[in-house]
């Protein structure tokens, strides 16, 4: 899997996971990608920093926090059964192999980060003002996906 920084022509950035190098272009030309903030189809690739790999024993426990309770998906723009299936069980895997801490997710994120608590996969709420703190803190969290079936 190769992680992509996109940002869409509304300047709103987020992140997506691809099969391949290829997968990106072959899904933007179909109209596949939408913005997880807006909802447009008119989403490219951001300038990223390279993924250095690390021995620190806490970069293999994953810190995952939880999507806006109201998912953002594009009208009339369906997303592809592979990628729903693989969504959901990535969701399970998390649930089954991380601490869930709710809306302390931020506060515990950066006692894991600052050597305050045990290393640990956990996974949470976050509002995006807390997201993006952590990010300028340098401490790495990821949304899970949004599935369709989240807004019922």
């Amino acid at each position: 899997m190769i992680r992509y920084s996109l940002r869409c022509e509304q300047g709103h950035e987020f992140e997506g996971w691809f099969r391949s190098g290829n997968d990106f272009d072959t899904q933007a030309q179909r109209g596949l990608l939408a913005c997880s903030h807006c909802g447009t189809s008119s989403v490219e690739k951001a300038m990223m920093a390279p993924s250095v790999a690390s021995s620190d024993k806490r970069a293999s426990a994953p810190i995952v926090a939880q999507p806006p309770a109201e998912p953002r998906l594009p009208i009339g723009n369906k997303l592809p059964a592979e990628f729903v299936e693989f969504a959901r069980k990535l969701r399970a895997h998390v649930r089954e192999n991380a601490e869930y801490v709710g809306p302390r997710f931020a506060d515990e994120a950066r006692r894991i980060h600052y050597e305050e608590s045990e290393p640990r996969g956990i996974y949470g709420e976050a509002t995006p003002a807390e997201a993006r703190e952590l990010r300028e803190e340098g401490i790495e969290a990821h949304p899970l996906p949004v599935l369709p079936d989240d807004a019922n």
